[in-house]
């Protein structure tokens, strides 16, 4: 059986070193367009990221086992571990990718986990590391097709890291734009940075995690506009740098919407299925509401 490094692991000097340098420059240059590092901020993040990769050995487990059951008595072919074969899983990846990203911003059983990586008022490197502690855990649905379709497990955990990966360094300021044909292809800190924005324009865009082609041909990218400055976190902050309220506040305040009151079954079930801001009601607003509001306000 081919085995694959975890280097989500190896990685972790880089991701300490590249920091360091981002704080060096931003700190040096005097950057007053960029918001640069806040102590508690960045320490949050950090053990985030820390937890992420603690849970991750029983995440990993449960990811493995699920895919191996699939692989070894459901594929449909067997694809071999070669070179062409990851050129292929680099895109099937990637397309799970966006997929998984989208509906993590458009079902709030997912957003429950996913809420963490953009509760953070900073977009810095340490941003990159602000990771969930349970979305490990039934995320990975949106790659099951891949041991499906004859995908080795190991090749695919070790395509997912890829992904992790590369979006680390998209996670700056510091950078302002790609050249132009790579913008065009690629995910970018201008792209991502989008992506952060608590800015109604900005809500739930740009959802790609290597290439941005997919936002482009699925209708929800969004380019950095210089009149429209990126505004960090949530549309409703959460205020805390507790880690365990970073991890598990909007679990709570998910199952408390879906549970608590006098509601119909199916208006409980909504709260799970129906996007953040959603109220039986009528009283909330969705992202795709506050984009229209803001659009026809400023006539765009």
């Amino acid at each position: 059986m081919p085995t694959f490094p975890n280097i989500i692991v190896y990685a972790i000097p880089f991701f300490i070193a590249a920091m360091l340098i981002e704080l060096y420059v931003t700190t040096r240059d005097k950057l007053r367009s960029i918001k640069g590092y806040e102590t508690k901020d960045a320490f949050a993040s950090i053990a985030m990221g820390l937890g992420n990769v603690l849970l991750g050995y029983f995440s990993k487990a449960l990811i493995f086992w699920c895919f191996f059951l699939i692989y070894n008595n459901y594929r449909v072919f067997t694809i071999p571990v070669t070179w062409w074969s990851f050129i292929l899983l680099f895109f099937a990846d990637d397309l799970s990718y966006y997929w998984f990203h989208r509906i993590s911003h458009e079902c709030r059983l997912f957003w429950a986990s996913h809420v963490v990586h953009h509760s953070s008022l900073h977009y810095n490197l340490s941003t990159a590391l602000r990771q969930t502690w349970s979305g490990g855990f039934y995320t990975f649905i949106f790659w099951i097709w891949l041991p499906l379709v004859g995908f080795h497990p190991g090749m695919i955990v070790f395509q997912m890291s890829v992904s992790l990966l590369y979006q680390f360094w998209i996670h700056t300021e510091a950078i302002d734009r790609m050249p132009k044909w790579f913008e065009a292809v690629m995910n970018t800190p201008s792209h991502h940075r989008v992506h952060h924005g608590s800015n109604p324009l900005y809500l739930d865009r740009n959802h790609a995690g290597i290439l941005i082609v997919w936002d482009k041909l699925f209708g929800t990218f969004q380019p950095e506009l210089k009149k429209e400055k990126v505004i960090y976190g949530l549309v409703k902050n959460i205020n805390t740098y507790n880690p365990i309220k970073i991890a598990f506040e909007e679990w709570y305040n998910m199952f408390k919407d879906a549970f608590s009151g006098n509601k119909a079954f199916k208006d409980r079930l909504n709260y799970l299925l129906k996007p953040p801001g959603w109220k039986h009601n009528g009283s909330g607003q969705i992202s795709n509401d506050l984009r229209e509001e803001w659009l026809k306000k400023n006539k765009l």
